[in-house]
């Protein structure tokens, strides 16, 4: 791909997603979190962290906590026996990349597709210097791409070079499905890959949620974290209001009015819909929701959500 011929607002490219690694600094995805992190607070949405490994089954000294008595065992035995576990060292961390039609929108800023890049790498590089696996599922309206965790910055390179192809594959005027049809493809592909105990970061502006997505995140979640960066537009809500306008993709514009009652009901529907749904079923499964803009420099939004923890 030559990146070099399209503005890096509209379309990324490999190097600047690598050049992420250097920004990738000051927040970390740790269930402990610094009291300004959007993750730290008694009400806020907790992550469990890292699972754990049972280790071994042993009598019961002073000190165990009572929780980790099996109880069978030691009926049986007639001793107090606990089971003894430890933390895995590793973790997965499974990112959920939206490149449909959808994420091709920006108005002064960078396209949305090209935030939720940004936003993929910078959690990449930082979940490798943090010892855990990276893997993720870059989608579009037609296909879906998975990439198995792993721990090396080689893995992050994979995983922004398949981010990267997928946004160099959206044009403008593009012909697209429904929006809940490649949701729920993604879903789905998730639902067979999926284990314990990992953490799922979706990026996306979430057009297209239905209630087939709620099932399918209620049934991931029950044993795994998931996040939700939820990427928008500023004009999105304006245009609601707007009565005419004019849409460029760089070498075409079209003049558009939205003074028709149906097609501002449609369009005000879609984009209300999309952060309704969202906030619903963030607050219901009680998942972190980020909510990122196509303006601010997308590392800073990073910073602010998750709290700086080191200079």
């Amino acid at each position: 791909m030559n990146s070099m011929n399209h503005d890096q607002d509209i379309y990324t490219s490999i190097d600047a997603l690598r050049r992420l690694q250097f920004k990738a600094r000051g927040f970390s995805l740790v269930a402990q979190q610094p009291i300004n992190s959007i993750l730290s607070g008694k009400n806020a949405s907790k992550l469990r962290g890292r699972g754990l490994n049972f280790e071994e089954m042993r009598q019961y000294q002073v000190g165990d906590d009572i929780r980790t008595m099996d109880w069978k065992v030691t009926m049986r035995t007639k001793k107090p026996h606990v089971k003894v576990y430890s933390e895995e060292r590793e973790r997965n961390v499974i990112l959920l990349v939206d490149q449909r039609q959808s994420m091709f929108f920006g108005s002064k800023g960078k396209t949305k597709s090209v935030i939720a890049a940004e936003i993929a790498a910078l959690m990449a590089w930082q979940v490798v210097a943090s010892t855990d696996r990276i893997g993720a599922v870059v989608f579009n309206d037609n296909q879906v791409t998975h990439i198995a965790p792993k721990r090396s910055q080689n893995q992050v390179i994979t995983v922004i070079g398949d981010i990267c192809r997928y946004n160099h594959k959206l044009t403008s005027g593009a012909s697209q499905p429904e929006h809940h049809v490649s949701l729920e493809s993604m879903f789905a592909q998730v639902m067979r890959i999926i284990g314990h105990d990992a953490l799922l970061i979706m990026i996306s502006d979430g057009y297209g949620w239905s209630d087939k997505c709620g099932e399918y995140v209620k049934r991931i979640s029950q044993h795994n974290d998931i996040m939700l960066c939820h990427v928008t537009d500023p004009l999105e809500r304006q245009l609601i209001a707007m009565s005419q306008m004019v849409v460029s993709d760089g070498d075409m514009q079209i003049e558009l009015t939205t003074k028709k009652e149906a097609l501002q009901q449609r369009f005000s529907h879609d984009v209300e819909n999309a952060i309704a749904k969202f906030l619903s079923v963030a607050h219901k499964y009680r998942m972190p929701m980020i909510a990122f803009d196509t303006l601010l420099p997308t590392d800073k939004q990073v910073r602010k959500a998750f709290g700086v923890v080191r200079a």
